[in-house]
């Protein structure tokens, strides 16, 4: 045990810190700004959670949207119906619930699913995305097309960026270690790796499983920050705008999601200028970004590679 403090210790203390720093910004920051960096936290852990299916594994999933609303809904039940009022731990019991439901999710689509490749995959997703957005809208249980109100404000930026910090630092352990290069073999040629012994399916599977969970945590902390949720907060096009952050900070970089995730999260609002030209001058960016980088802002290298490659051409 103390090895695994010892190993860890900058995570632990990265995380602590959070809570005075989130207790800290509002003296500088007012609530719109604040908002902003709190949607930013919750977008890096979509998008890098994302990463792990798109990028290194090499799938292609729609349906991360449909992740997260399991997650939403999931948690926020936990603690408006489940969890005694005052008892502490709430939000963590809520995430954890809304995280291991979307992961059944992930594995209930994954085995069906899995088995198919590019497009096929892609529509088989965005299907599963859509049905449990109907299924919500149909279930007035949980709000139905009213949406869901009354949650909790639980979630805060010190949570949120807990979280964050948690989910790159073990997706990234993941990833760079021996046991992420099956994944990556995967995603260089699926074929090839069968032939070598690797299990496919198995691999595949527990991928989808683990970026699902992630997606519900981002949806359990989306709903108990803002105390109200709608399946309109989880369309198609909020799939699309995290597969958008996956592909401009290029596919399979941890460090390039975050980027992405961070900049289309800033870019609207700093848009708002334009009102009725803003998503025109965004798309315009956009289409200008993929032409002039098409694998992305750091293609599939993280930014310690890329400052590394720099470093040793100045030299």
């Amino acid at each position: 045990m103390p090895s695994l403090v010892r190993a860890n210790a900058a995570l632990l203390i990265g995380v602590a810190l959070m809570w005075p720093l989130g207790a800290a910004l509002p003296a500088v920051l007012n609530a719109y700004y604040l908002q902003i960096i709190v949607y930013i936290g919750i977008n890096i852990i979509l998008a890098v959670s994302l990463n792990l299916i798109n990028g290194v594994t090499g799938q292609f999933s729609l349906g991360h949207a449909g992740f997260m609303a399991i997650g939403a809904y999931a948690s926020a039940a936990v603690t408006m119906f489940a969890w005694p009022s005052g008892l502490p731990g709430g939000l963590w019991a809520a995430l954890l619930a809304g995280g291991a439901a979307a992961a059944v999710a992930g594995l209930i689509i994954g085995i069906p699913t899995l088995r198919l490749r590019g497009d096929y995959l892609a529509i088989a997703t965005l299907g599963f995305g859509e049905i449990i957005r109907v299924v919500i809208v149909n279930t007035e249980s949980v709000g139905g097309a009213r949406g869901l109100f009354g949650i909790p404000s639980l979630a805060s930026f010190a949570s949120v960026y807990a979280c964050a910090l948690i989910c790159v630092v073990l997706l990234w352990r993941l990833v760079y270690s021996p046991k992420g290069i099956p994944l990556a073999a995967i995603r260089e040629d699926e074929m090839a790796a069968a032939a070598m012994g690797i299990d496919t399916t198995r691999l595949k599977i527990l991928a989808f499983m683990t970026g699902s969970f992630w997606a519900g945590v981002a949806g359990g902390l989306f709903a108990h920050f803002i105390g109200y949720i709608h399946t309109n907060s989880f369309t198609f096009l909020k799939s699309i705008e995290i597969v958008t952050m996956v592909v401009l900070g290029g596919m399979g970089s941890f460090s390039g999601a975050i980027l992405a995730a961070i900049a289309l999260t800033v870019l609207p609002e700093l848009l708002r200028f334009g009102a009725e030209y803003r998503m025109i001058i965004y798309s315009i960016l956009l289409i200008v970004m993929m032409l002039t980088r098409p694998r992305g802002l750091l293609g599939n290298r993280e930014i310690t590679t890329w400052l590394s490659s720099k470093l040793a051409t100045a030299r």
